[in-house]
């Protein structure tokens, strides 16, 4: 690989394997990561992330926060699966890896600056008022939605429109016009209006369904919209159940967007 190339293509394969969860938080697949990482083997790159987990505990983390179990079962044949070892990494634990791996290779050595930088972004977002926060989720939210309407497009959709209703009646239950009139909006777009646990919502739907057309190679139109739409469902259920588990333990209910 030319060196000169490094810092660019890494950085592209950093950012395109990035996941966000349903409470917005970012996160990366061990799994995915190996190759960037140049790994071959998952035995010795399990080893960088065991040394990883005890660098965590040395500097008084709580490992499972930035390591989370994200084992899946895969078939091998003959009806048979087995236990597919991973995890679901911060970036914190990224960089933490990163710096567990040998910084001679180019690739480790582009990781360790580059999980150093996004772990000190992190920082600063922690620190800033819930104004400056939801400015930079909605800044977030247009990245990944320009990132998503590629993969639309490549997926064969034309018409976004339509596409872009099917993940807003998943999540709210209602289309772009539908929820402008609700919220009397008039023109201004719906996602510049929301508060910030609504647009956390919306950036995972978004991410997610990014990740879903990618992970199944969805082709056509009406299949890249039912699979937009079926993302988006599952974000609302999964939103539904968090809010009736918190209202079982008696916090008070939230702000209800998707109503």
């Amino acid at each position: 690989m030319d060196s000169g190339l490094v810092p660019v293509s890494l950085h592209k394969d950093f950012e395109s394997i990035k996941k966000v969860d349903e409470f917005g938080y970012e996160y990366w697949e061990a799994r995915e990561l190996m190759p960037l990482f140049d790994y071959i083997e998952w035995r010795k790159f399990n080893l960088a992330i065991d040394r990883a987990r005890i660098t965590c505990v040395s500097t008084n983390q709580a490992v499972n926060d930035h390591f989370v179990g994200a084992d899946k079962m895969v078939d091998i044949g003959s009806k048979t699966k087995r236990t597919l070892r991973d995890y679901h990494l911060s970036r914190f634990a990224c960089y933490l890896i990163a710096q567990n791996c040998d910084s001679r290779k180019p690739a480790i050595a582009f990781a360790q600056t580059y999980f150093a930088v996004q772990t000190r972004k992190q920082e600063l977002f922690e620190n800033m008022d819930d104004d400056t926060k939801r400015l930079y989720t909605r800044q977030q939210v247009t990245n990944y939605n320009k990132q998503l309407f590629d993969t639309a497009r490549k997926a064969g959709v034309e018409d976004f429109g339509k596409f872009n209703n099917a993940g807003y009646l998943g999540l709210y239950g209602l289309t772009a016009d539908e929820i402008k009139t609700k919220k009397g909006l008039g023109r201004d777009d719906i996602l510049d209006r929301a508060g910030s646990t609504e647009l956390a919502a919306n950036l995972f739907r978004i991410t997610q369904a990014d990740a879903k057309l990618k992970l199944d190679n969805t082709k056509g139109e009406k299949a890249a919209s039912t699979t937009h739409f079926t993302v988006a469902r599952k974000v609302r259920k999964t939103i539904e159940e968090i809010k009736n588990n918190s209202r079982r333990a008696g916090a008070p209910p939230g702000d209800v967007f998707v109503r």
